[in-house]
């Protein structure tokens, strides 16, 4: 195991890894399930069902041809009772598949594992099996595994930093799946032709580096990395600069300086496609916060409701304020817990409204602490305004798209100023050409 000295700028943040003993759990079925068409960066896909129809498990139910997509499966077997328009947490209205369980989960009859003989081959399973980045970004993983430049990428870094405060999902991933994740690396590596594999953890989750590290021990190109327990270490272009030093341009891909990440999550997900035929139906997730009665980590069906979700880990102990999908620094806001768990769920959070009040913002007094935190170098006190005087030009001078919305910025404002939110929306002013 080696250590990185070089980090760019981060933050300390509580950790608040309050399950990370806690044994995944497997939630019992609910009685329906509401599978959005919309799980991935790219296209949306189109119900490949219709209102009445039979379905079963790992039925493909929604698809679309387009390349930056995935299809998607049914995680249950039983009756199409809708497809609903509903709002997404980023505010679009999407298709969403109502099915209602007959509770048998019978599996549909051409179900069988991929047969895999070359990258071709490999690159078709990732996609078969509805794959993408459960590391929150959503990004279909057979795209990502296919770039232009594959034969120049020489580095695969497998993500398991996990580094937002309260999720452990990826760590009881690491510690519980261990043999899957093993044989998936194995398996990407070989088919992928990449000489070097590193499997990056922070330190702070040192049985998963003990456990990995023994598993690895007699793997010729591929190491396990500790990394300083800094945020946001587990963003891909942090990650990449850490493990090898390279820095990913603006505009550029990680492929264009020699490197490919996933997290282990997805890894897993994929080796156990591989072994079985079974698509990406369930996620592994973490449900804490102060609004939660017992705290868990549970395997839970796609397309299951937030509500029974909660409710399996004893409900709200207190009326909650704020949910969220992800971490408190950059997971998404929910407006009801009737939304339902998506393929890139890695936690529910359910916080009180004591812990989420705001501060009053103050007057901005230049100190410069967003500036020295933000891992992308870039100016926030500047962006928010360019942004108030609705400038583009300036916006994109200041690279205000390579915010990765991380809130570190927002974090460390000692006038509690909403910086990393007003990136967010200076970022769509320049992507819609500054008419809103």
């Amino acid at each position: 195991m080696s250590i990185f000295s070089k980090h760019l700028p981060a933050v300390k943040v509580g950790h608040y890894k309050n399950t990370e003993n806690s044994a995944t759990e497997k939630m019992p079925l609910p009685d329906k399930v509401f599978i959005s068409m919309v799980q991935h960066i790219g296209a949306p896909c189109q119900p490949r069902v219709k209102v009445g129809d039979m379905v079963k498990v790992g039925q493909v139910i929604g698809d679309t041809d387009a390349f930056v997509s995935a299809p998607i499966h049914s995680s249950v077997s039983g009756k199409v009772t809708a497809i609903d328009q509903n709002m997404t947490m980023m505010g679009i209205w999407d298709p969403v598949v109502t099915i209602e369980l007959d509770k048998e989960q019978e599996l549909i009859e051409d179900l069988k594992a991929p047969k895999i003989t070359d990258r071709e081959s490999f690159i078709k399973a990732v996609r078969d099996s509805g794959l993408v980045g459960l590391g929150g970004a959503a990004f279909p993983t057979h795209v990502k595994f296919s770039p232009k430049n594959l034969d120049e990428v020489d580095t695969l870094i497998i993500n398991g930093a996990e580094c937002e405060p309260y999720i452990t999902s990826d760590y009881r991933t690491m510690m519980e799946d261990t043999d899957l994740l093993v044989e998936g690396i194995k398996r990407t590596k070989e088919y992928l032709s990449i000489k070097r594999v590193v499997v990056a953890i922070e330190l702070n989750k040192a049985p998963a580096i003990e456990k990995l590290s023994e598993a690895f021990k007699d793997s010729d190109g591929i190491e396990v990395m500790g990394l300083k327990p800094i945020y946001p270490q587990g963003a891909e272009k942090v990650l990449i600069y850490e493990v090898t030093g390279r820095q990913v341009p603006i505009g550029k891909l990680p492929a264009d300086v020699g490197v490919l990440v996933s997290n282990v999550s997805s890894i897993v997900a994929l080796e156990k496609y591989v072994q079985t035929g079974i698509p990406l139906i369930t996620r592994k997730v973490t449900v804490d916060g102060t609004a939660v009665n017992t705290p868990k980590n549970v395997e839970v069906l796609i397309g299951t409701s937030i509500k029974d979700l909660i409710e399996f880990c004893g409900g709200y102990k207190k009326p909650p304020k704020k949910i969220l999908m992800g971490g408190p620094m950059m997971g998404r806001t929910i407006y009801n817990d009737n939304m339902a768990i998506i393929k890139n769920n890695n936690a529910i959070l359910a916080f009180d409204e004591d812990w989420v009040k705001l501060p009053k913002e103050t007057a901005c007094i230049n100190c410069g602490r967003c500036v020295r935190t933000c891992p992308m170098r870039l100016m926030p006190t500047l962006i928010l305004k360019a942004y108030d005087k609705n400038d583009v030009d300036e916006l994109k001078k200041l690279n205000v798209l390579s915010c990765m919305e991380c809130g570190t910025c927002t974090y460390v404002c000692p006038a509690k100023k909403q910086l990393s939110f007003v990136n967010k929306l200076a970022k769509q002013k320049v992507m819609e050409g500054g008419n809103k």
